[in-house]
């Protein structure tokens, strides 16, 4: 049996939809960081991840960093575990109402040059591969995992804070949901 932590980023310095489509964290996003950090070194021993996973956006590696840094780990960076694909054709301006529009339906009925549903399985098969790791990601690829995992057809079943840690516990190759994280108000919906 081994502990799966899946922590979303910090707050970042720019929202989504803005002109900085990869932007770091901010001075609140960086105590965040610090404080997920610090969470997860009070875990006891045979808890405590050992492996830390960051999608490839910057928000997501500073939000790792505090803690790689404590545990002297390499930071591995998996775009399965990043934000989610948006349509290839769609322009800047048109991404934050898609997002809007995929964020409160269902995964079958997102419309874009991708099979959606599939996509959210790979984020939960990326998820349950990673034994005694700290995986840092983004709201919806969270939602995907919870969603995958539990069979729901819904887009968003939580609303991950920032720097929230979902914990799962691994066994035999198992992924089960032991505790969801802190929510919060969102302007993703």
């Amino acid at each position: 049996m081994s502990r799966v932590y899946l922590i979303r980023h910090a707050k970042p310095s720019a929202t989504w939809g803005g002109a900085d489509d990869d932007p770091g964290l901010d001075d609140t996003g960086k105590a965040q960081a610090k404080a997920a950090a610090k969470a997860l070194l009070a875990l006891p021993g045979s808890e405590r991840p050992t492996r830390v996973v960051s999608s490839p956006l910057r928000r997501c590696q500073e939000t790792a960093q505090p803690y790689a840094a404590a545990i002297g780990a390499q930071l591995e960076i998996d775009p399965l575990v990043g934000e989610i694909p948006t349509p290839a054709a769609l322009s800047a301006e048109a991404r934050g109402p898609w997002l809007r529009k995929a964020f409160g339906g269902l995964w079958s009925d997102i419309e874009g040059d991708l099979d959606y549903d599939a996509w959210r399985r790979q984020v939960l098969t990326a998820v349950a591969s990673r034994p005694d790791t700290a995986v840092f990601s983004h709201f919806v690829a969270i939602n995907a995992a919870l969603t995958a995992l539990a069979d729901e057809p819904q887009v968003i079943t939580l609303r991950p804070d920032h720097a929230s840690i979902s914990v799962f516990e691994l066994n035999d190759g198992v992924l089960t949901l032991i505790e969801r994280g802190r929510e919060a108000p969102t302007q993703v919906l």
